[in-house]
């Protein structure tokens, strides 16, 4: 195994979380295996916050030296919610112990969806353990005030600065990958809270990045409301008037409102990467660019950028192939931004590869969007792997491959292999036909996407008969419907998380994603016999390829038993078929020790069955 594979493994990530009154940063740093909040001061000293179990985020209570830290078990992702007061009260990273609980029922999740100085706004699945109720929760006494709005995922809120209002968005109910911004009057003195749409509840559109102007008489939020791409909005509560501000035409824009109500920090999402800019909130206008590492991007809005209180700097996560995760400080007044973390100091002298964009035909005349990563070095005629390519699938579906620093993408470059990343329909990024192009029974149109990147190999100079597939999530399932659905062309499959059989996914998955998930799918009392039939696990017996599983045991997502099902029927049929399980992870390897255990036993996998097809 080639020896930079470690190092890779090995790198130090970062994320930005928020900003304080007294430029101080709150961030996420893995180096202790998992991501555990730091402090980084204005002079650029480090200092780590907490040594939880398991990964952490947080937020800062605005006003406080104190932070509001999220943390579940496990990786099961029933977030609870803790203070921790600052400076560290006993001069060393907070334990479990040492946080004061805010709230807590493991049962449940509790997740935070906006902190002000004298109380927060969390989500929660506690009354049934299925819809998300909005819950007001004051910071001096405790008190609650629980929202039952409605049975539905409400996910984004922002309290008005007047606390009158509280914004959010809500999953949708009848389409795929939409969520409606909805108002609500905190001060209703019938004493009831009644939801006034700002977006119409049955249109098919993403909202998103909910924030108020500063004196609440507007709200500002990203949406492709009757758009193909996303733009960026203002709604006036007074005559309730929605004017567009930031539009583009062929890409989608995201907009984070600065607290003075003056500017706004606008993504525009190109192919992936991230190009910024300010514009002015009253009027849209172009000010000025931001410049960031070019061909990177501002890593998927969670967390998002952060605006300091006095709205002169703001905070972001960046990633491009050759940074893995760094922390941002960009200054409003010189345009200007600087790291303040180096992740790629543990690369030492690796060159990571750098993506090809390429625009691969599908027999319908559309066009998949495709990164290709080229392994450095390869040599055909001593290098057994020269030639092979693995086709590597996001999650979601509705997500974005963007060119940022994927760990199982080096890794697999660094092993010789040509790395396709493609945007196969379904994804997000490329405007509103393509990420719907795969919902409800168009499923297997999405696979058929796997057949023309197939068929492409040879214009990139590599082995249709050394191809293998390799995803995480709904980009498992994509390796498995491509092994069972295509058989004569993939030589190998790596399905991490995935999904086997769409009919027990929904049955055991977990109330609130299958709620969530059958708009996308179908649901089981209308489609049953359509996401049978659209199953891998239905055609097992049609699988030829061996198949190496990775999951974790606290999936709440993705039960195990998608893992064990498929492992038990092929191994069963006397198919080469491994599994890992972790006893400690939840959807997906967030513990940098499991990955250094798991990664390299793939990779192994896929060069030993890859290499016997040369020629």
């Amino acid at each position: 195994m080639p020896t930079d594979i470690p190092q890779i493994l090995d790198i130090r990530l970062y994320q930005a979380f928020d900003l304080d009154a007294g430029g101080r940063v709150l961030a996420g740093d893995d180096d202790t295996g998992s991501s555990q909040l730091i402090e980084i001061g204005p002079d650029g000293t480090s200092t780590p916050l907490t040594a939880l179990p398991g990964a952490c985020a947080g937020r800062y209570v605005p006003g406080e030296r104190s932070v509001i830290v999220s943390h579940d078990e496990g990786g099961n992702e029933r977030q609870q919610l803790s203070i921790l007061r600052l400076p560290l009260p006993h001069g060393r990273p907070a334990t479990l112990e040492d946080l004061e609980p805010l709230v807590r029922d493991p049962r449940y999740i509790h997740r935070l969806a906006d902190a002000r100085a004298d109380q927060i706004c969390y989500v929660t699945n506690r009354r049934n353990g299925v819809a998300f109720d909005p819950v007001i929760r004051r910071l001096d006494d405790g008190s609650e005030r629980v929202l039952v709005l409605a049975d539905a995922m409400f996910d984004e809120a922002a309290i008005s600065p007047d606390g009158r209002w509280l914004a959010m968005t809500v999953v949708s109910a009848v389409t795929a990958a939409s969520a409606h911004v909805v108002l609500v009057d905190l001060t209703d003195p019938a004493g009831q809270e009644r939801m006034a749409e700002v977006t119409p509840a049955d249109a098919a559109a993403l909202n998103s990045a909910l924030a108020w102007a500063p004196d609440s008489s507007a709200l500002y939020f990203s949406s492709n409301l009757e758009r193909e791409f996303t733009g960026i909005a203002r709604y006036e509560l007074a005559g309730a008037t929605l004017t567009w501000l930031v539009t583009a035409d062929d890409a989608d824009l995201t907009g984070w409102l600065s607290p003075d109500g003056k500017v706004i920090l606008v993504e525009r999402n190109h192919s992936g990467a991230s190009l910024l800019a300010l514009h002015d909130a009253p009027t849209g206008a172009r000010l000025a660019d931001l410049p960031i590492p070019a061909g990177g991007s501002v890593t998927d809005h969670r967390p998002p950028p952060r605006w300091a209180p006095d709205s002169a700097t703001v905070v972001m996560t960046f990633t491009s192939s050759e940074l893995p995760g760094d922390v941002l400080l960009a200054d409003r007044a010189n345009q200007s931004a600087r790291p303040l973390t180096d992740s790629a100091r543990r690369l030492g002298g690796i060159r990571p590869a750098v993506p090809e964009m390429h625009q691969v035909p599908a027999p319908d005349g559309s066009h998949v969007p495709c990164m290709v990563y080229r392994s450095a070095g390869a040599d055909g005629r001593t290098d057994p792997l020269a030639g092979s390519a693995v086709v590597v699938v996001h999650g979601g579906p509705e997500a974005q491959a963007k060119p940022g620093f994927s760990t199982y993408v080096q890794v697999l470059a660094a092993a010789g292999h040509a790395v396709l990343v493609p945007n196969v329909r379904g994804s997000t990024g490329f405007g509103k036909r393509w990420y719907t192009a795969d919902d409800g029974h168009r499923r297997l149109d999405s696979v058929a996407d796997l057949a023309a990147l197939h068929a492409y190999l040879p214009a990139l100079g590599l082995n249709q008969a050394m191809a293998a597939l390799w995803g995480g999530s709904y980009g498992g399932y994509m390796v498995l419907a491509g092994l069972a659905f295509q058989p004569e062309l993939w030589a190998a499959g790596v399905d991490i998380v995935g999904i086997a059989s769409l009919v027990t996914f929904l049955e055991k998955t977990s109330a609130y994603r299958r709620a969530y998930r059958e708009r996308e799918y179908g649901t089981l009392a209308r489609d049953r016999d359509f996401l049978h039939s659209v199953s891998p696990l239905t055609r097992v017996e049609d699988i030829r390829a061996p198949l190496f599983i990775i999951h974790g045991a606290n999936d709440p997502r993705v039960p195990l038993s998608e893992a064990e099902q498929i492992h038990a029927a092929m191994t069963s049929r006397g198919r080469e078929c491994h599994l890992l399980v972790y006893g400690d992870e939840g959807h997906g390897l967030a513990k940098r020790a499991n990955r250094a255990d798991a990664v390299p036993q793939a990779v192994a996998f896929l060069a030993r069955h890859l290499a016997v097809q040369k020629g």
